[in-house]
């Protein structure tokens, strides 16, 4: 028989898939510089591979499995599955009570939380994050406890020892605690050394953690570790956790919140 030959199109995705394996995840750019098209039919050639074993992520994709690396800045993602994160922090902020004492990590759906917060009746915040803290100072009834530290730009959170250190003697009721990457094997993770050390102490002065993540962190690890999943007291998201994910949190007592943004609180 005699062997059919592959279209252009098929060998540039072999191409792309070659690429993946070596180095676990392509950007938009590098597709459009590498194999000399245009951006429409790199965004095409990746919907083709969806069923290949690759998932989209920010600007390009990766292997399924693949430990992400790359830090995306505040402002390049703040504006990304920005109705999803809205209805998870009204979510959220539905959760908090007047009197409530609350830690806010930084990140984009933290902020969000935060914004979702300055009208919440005496409640104190308590957050590492300058642009969290910065949103909040319009909320005339909301104390804001703003930790020291040095500022990582990409996020705008005070991480290091003075971080640390100013947050040793506070006391936090809710930590809402926002991460890069959720999974059974290496629970709540994120990009930053920095921000993983922090985030575990913010979780050792709070009563409860709340993880919360839009859907395309689940099933996802960053570099750093913050903590097991059985450190939290609930996790709140946009879409449905896969079955393995419900059984073990329900197993060990931890509570799903699934956010709705076509139902917003």
């Amino acid at each position: 028989m005699k062997n059919v030959e592959l279209s252009k199109g098929e060998k540039r995705r072999n191409a792309i898939m070659n690429v993946l394996k070596r180095q676990g995840k392509i950007t938009i750019q590098e597709m459009i510089e590498k194999f000399a098209v245009s951006e429409a039919t790199a965004r095409r050639d990746l919907d083709e591979l969806k069923e290949a074993g690759i998932i989209r992520s920010l600007g390009g994709a990766q292997l399924e499995g693949f430990l992400d690396s790359r830090e995306v800045p505040f402002q390049e993602k703040k504006d990304v599955l920005w109705l999803e994160k809205e209805a998870i922090a009204a979510k959220a902020a539905s959760l908090v009570e007047e009197g409530d004492i609350i830690g806010l990590s930084g990140g984009t759906t933290t902020f969000l939380i935060a914004r979702a917060l300055k009208q919440h009746k005496r409640i104190t915040v308590v957050t590492n994050a300058v642009n969290i803290a910065m949103e909040l100072s319009e909320g005339t009834d909301v104390q804001v406890v703003l930790t020291g530290g040095v500022m990582r730009r990409n996020s705008y959170e005070l991480c290091g020892p003075l971080a640390e250190k100013s947050v040793e003697g506070l006391n936090i009721g809710k930590m809402f605690l926002g991460v890069d990457g959720f999974t059974l094997q290496h629970g709540i993770t994120t990009f930053s050394e920095l921000e993983a050390d922090i985030a575990k102490m913010l979780i050792q002065r709070s009563l409860q953690t709340y993880a919360v993540f839009d859907h395309t962190k689940a099933g996802k690890a960053s570099l750093f570790g913050i903590a097991p999943l059985d450190c939290l007291h609930a996790c709140i998201t946009n879409q449905k956790l896969d079955d393995e994910f419900v059984a073990h949190l329900k197993q060990r007592q931890i509570e799903l919140y699934i956010a709705d943004s076509n139902v917003m609180d």
